[in-house]
This record gives C-alpha cells, sequence and structure tokens, in this order.
C-alpha cells in the first residue's frame, strides 16, 4: 500500500468512526458519510438522492441536502488535458479559451472558449484519472468496513455497502462523457420539430470519453423572472410551452430529462433550451401505460383499477396485505375525491402512489423513479415562475390525446383474440373442473349447506344459466374466429377490415347484448 493509499485509508476510518457506523446507519449519519469523503462522494450521494428505487425516501431526501465545493483545477492542467484530448496544440485549435472556469464539479470542469472558425464553444473537461480514484475510494471504504467489523443491525433500512455499490453502477455513465453527446443528439431530433424548444450541439469532431464540447448558449436562466419580464417575455408562455414540452418528452418521446431544475434551462432567443443532459431517463411502453392508468384511476376514484396498477408498478418483496393496499389506496381515493381538477397536483399525487409501494416493499424501475423526481421538480419550476399554469391538465390533455392516436385497430383485434382464446381455453376446461367437484361431494370431501326450497323454480333458472352459458361460449367462437379473420388479407373488405370478420362481430355484438339484457332484467326482479 502506497503512502497516499494509506492515508486515504486512514481518513476513510476517520470519518466512519466520527459517524459511529458500528452503531447502524441512518439517513443523517449517511450524508455526513459522503460529506466527509469529499467532492466525489457528494456528487454521487447527489445522484443517489433521485433514485427511491434504490434506497428508502427518507435517505433520498436527506441526501438531496448535500452541497458540493469543489476547488477548481489549475489553468495550466486544464490545457494540459484539453490537448491530451484534442492530440495537438491548444493554439491550433483555439483562438482562445478562458481561463476562468464557467463551473468546477467533482468529475469536470467547464471552460468557455473560441474555436478558429470563430464558433463560441463550451469545453467540459474531465478531472484527471477520476475514475480511478473513485474506484479505490469505494474498495477503501469496503476495507474500513471489514477492519471496523462493522454488522449490519437488522432494523436498518440501508446497507452502506450495497449504497456504495449503487454508488458504482451510477458513476459509470457519468464518467463516459459521450453517452451525454448521445443524450444531446437524440433530445435535438426529438425535438426537431418545435419551434420553442432547443439544446446545445455537441461539437462531435472535438468530443471524447473525457471532454464534452458543445456550442456555448448565452441565455438566461429560467427563473430569472423579473429581467425575463424586462425583456418583454410573458412568463404564463413560456410555462405553458415548458410544461407541454416536458410532458411531450414523458408521454410521447419517453425520453426525458430527469432533472428539469432553473440551472438546466435557459431562454434564449424566444426559445426554450434545455442544457445539462447528463440525467436524462427513460420509459418502456408498459411503465407509460401503468402511469397513465393510475392517473386516470385517481381521477375517476377507481379504487381497483389503482390497486391493480400499483401491483404492476413494481416488483413485490414478500407478501402483500391486500386489504391493507386496498385501503391505502382507498385513502389516496378519498383524499382527492372533492378536490376539483384544476386543484389536483401530478407530483402530489404520486408521492402518495410512491409512499404506498414503499409501504408494501414494492419497488419501482429506475424509469418510474426518475420520473418521480422529475414531475416533482418540473412542477416547482412551473410554480416559481408561472403559478397560474395547471401542469395536471395539460398532462391529462395529451393522454387523452395520445390514447385517441395511439389506436391501432388490427393491433387491438389481435390483443382481444389473444385474450379471447385464454378465456375460451378456462370455460373449455369448465365443466371438467364441475365433475371434479362432483366426485369430491360423492366421497363427502365437500360439505354444501344448501336449502332448496321451490326446486321446480331452482331448476328452471339452473337451465336458463346453463342455455346462456352455451350462447356465451358461443359468442367468445364468434368473437375468436372474427378477430383471426380480421388480421388477415382477406378480400371483400368493409372498413378495412374482412367482410366475413365484421359480420361475425356483428352476430358477436347482437348476442352479446341480449346476454346483457338477460342479466339487467334478472337484477331488477
Amino acid at each position: 500500500m502506497s503512502e497516499s493509499t494509506y492515508t486515504r485509508m486512514r481518513h476513510i476510518l476517520q470519518v466512519l468512526r466520527e459517524n459511529k457506523i458500528v452503531q447502524g446507519l441512518t439517513p443523517e449519519k449517511l450524508r455526513n458519510i459522503l460529506e466527509g469523503l469529499g467532492p466525489t462522494f457528494i456528487k454521487f450521494g447527489q445522484v443517489l438522492s433521485m433514485r427511491p428505487d434504490l434506497i428508502p425516501p427518507e435517505y433520498c431526501k436527506e441526501l438531496a441536502k448535500l452541497r458540493s465545493d469543489v476547488n477548481p483545477m489549475p489553468f495550466s492542467l486544464i490545457k494540459e488535458l484539453i490537448e491530451a484530448e484534442c492530440k495537438q496544440e491548444i493554439s491550433q485549435v483555439f483562438i482562445k479559451i478562458d481561463s476562468v472556469p464557467l463551473g468546477s464539479a467533482s468529475i469536470g470542469q467547464v471552460h468557455k472558449a473560441v474555436l478558429k472558425n470563430g464558433q463560441n464553444v463550451v469545453i467540459k473537461i474531465q478531472r484527471p484519472k477520476i475514475k480511478e480514484i473513485m474506484r479505490q475510494d469505494i474498495s477503501l471504504c469496503k476495507k474500513a468496513m471489514f477492519a471496523l467489523k462493522v454488522v449490519r443491525p437488522s432494523g436498518d433500512a440501508v446497507d452502506f455497502i450495497i449504497v456504495l455499490d449503487e454508488m458504482w453502477e451510477a458513476a459509470q455513465k457519468e464518467f463516459d462523457f459521450l453517452q451525454e453527446a448521445a443524450n444531446l443528439k437524440e433530445f435535438a431530433q426529438r425535438n426537431k420539430d418545435i419551434k420553442y424548444v432547443s439544446c446545445p450541439k455537441v461539437i462531435e469532431d472535438w468530443s471524447t470519453t473525457r471532454m464534452l464540447m458543445m456550442e456555448y448558449i448565452d441565455g438566461i436562466p429560467i427563473d430569472s423572472v423579473d429581467l425575463l419580464k424586462i425583456l418583454g417575455y410573458d412568463m404564463n408562455e413560456i410555462g405553458e410551452k415548458l410544461a407541454e414540452n416536458y410532458v411531450k418528452q414523458v408521454l410521447e418521446d419517453a425520453f426525458f430529462q430527469a432533472d428539469p431544475h432553473p440551472g438546466n434551462i435557459s431562454i434564449r432567443d424566444g426559445k426554450i433550451v434545455w442544457m445539462d443532459m447528463g440525467m436524462m431517463a427513460r420509459l418502456s411502453s408498459r411503465d407509460r401505460e401503468l402511469f397513465s392508468n393510475a392517473v386516470e384511476a385517481i381521477t375517476f376514484g377507481d379504487i381497483y383499477e389503482l390497486k391493480d396498477t400499483v401491483l404492476a408498478l413494481g416488483v413485490k418483496h414478500g407478501k402483500v396485505d391486500h386489504n391493507e393496499l386496498y385501503n391505502d389506496v382507498d385513502f389516496i381515493i378519498s383524499k382527492y375525491a372533492h378536490t376539483s381538477f384544476q386543484g389536483l397536483s401530478l407530483g402530489d399525487i404520486i408521492q402518495d402512489i410512491q409512499e404506498v409501494l414503499n409501504k408494501h416493499h414494492i419497488s419501482i424501475g429506475r424509469g418510474i423513479s426518475m420520473l418521480i423526481r422529475g414531475v416533482i421538480t418540473i412542477e416547482g419550476v412551473l410554480t416559481l415562475i408561472s403559478p397560474e399554469i395547471d401542469f395536471m391538465k395539460i398532462f391529462s390533455n395529451h393522454m387523452q390525446k395520445k390514447e385517441i392516436t395511439d389506436i391501432d385497430l388490427k393491433n387491438e383485434l389481435k390483443q382481444n383474440s389473444i385474450s379471447a382464446f385464454h378465456l375460451l381455453k378456462k370455460t373449455v376446461h369448465l365443466p371438467a373442473n364441475i365433475i371434479d367437484l362432483i366426485k369430491m361431494t360423492v366421497k363427502g370431501q365437500t360439505k354444501i349447506n344448501i336449502e332448496l326450497s321451490e326446486s321446480a323454480e331452482f331448476f328452471s333458472h339452473l337451465n336458463e344459466m346453463i342455455n346462456k352459458l352455451v350462447i356465451a361460449l358461443i359468442d367468445v367462437a364468434l368473437l375468436i374466429s372474427s378477430s383471426l379473420i380480421c388480421t388477415t388479407n382477406m378480400k371483400g373488405q368493409f372498413f378495412g377490415i374482412p367482410a366475413l370478420g365484421a359480420i361475425g362481430y356483428f352476430v358477436a355484438i347482437i348476442l352479446g347484448l341480449w346476454l346483457l339484457w338477460g342479466i339487467i332484467k334478472n337484477r331488477r326482479r
């Protein structure tokens, strides 16, 4: 072990001892430990604060308090690093580079520069050997935990070793600046048709894994409300466009800014400029659908739909108490039942859903957890710049438009035919199950208490039920066969689907309505 490694090890041991790690971990202890370990750990503690899928909410809340004050690298070192990445002298690439950095963080430093062609750019350069330092520090932390003979008490919600592993995993993408470059290019492509949205252009010829070069944005931070008003900007218009674009990112692109705080959004030439693309997130089509279902269920007070959605949103760890889950979901529905639609906060709603998920030990994926953080942050920005904006209404309108535009008749028919097929398979087994039940009854293995009065009427009802079951089976068979026909290219079409399939659907609908009318009549008796 080198002298520098030994010194670092002693420092880590001291930090862990001071925070009494042997007595277990708490949110406040974790924050203090990361602050004591230095800027790199602070940075990734901030990243973890946005990941409630990895650590409990109380830890996320505490880690959000982390602030990193990093001393800038000397300009002489910056020049060396830039020349190493450009593989030539600075004078051959740049007219000038500002010696005073625009910003200095734990991973890198940002400088404004002017290229030989006169273009103003920003250079984000990575600190030397930062990845190796981080890897070594995490390894030393684990050794220090072993040296202190730290055993995780059973009551601790978080294991510090697991936190270290999660930090290292989260760090991998942060160390690769080409990942951020790819995010910038993808964002620009997805928003190319929106005139009021832009992002910095990547200078690809001079971007590497350790250096990112992009155009310089001389915009005005979106939270400089007074200045923007003096310059003639309508803050309500900016707020509405910001909300519209963010909802588009979530519902249409499924590729969104996960950390949309005011420092990452500027206004330039009437456009909203999204700046930092290092923290982007994606949503699967399934997650988008489930998230929309949850919002709809709360809006319409559908307890059962919300309960099913909550269960489908994540992975269950252990047995779920369905009665308690039902009560928790009912509480959420009741909470918003008497709130006007305009008074609903999407951020509050999804926070309530997240609390229920955590309570029942249901862990959610990275996409949903980043969406929760993103929505809460963007609502805060909107409240700051234009409190009148109804983000929930904008989100709901986009949901309705998407449901209409996403309808694919052929795909719907295929999905319905699959569902109907599974239903028919289960129905086919129904007679066998009834026979098994009769056998068990004959053997005396089943106890049924039935008082038969007016037996003639009973058997009349039974006969009617069997007749309806047979018709229902025929109806299901018609639906399946018609659906299969509709997925073919059979000639003789009606509104884009085979006429034979359309006739089958028509007959199935008539039979279905007749059965439904019979059920309604029986209920009225």
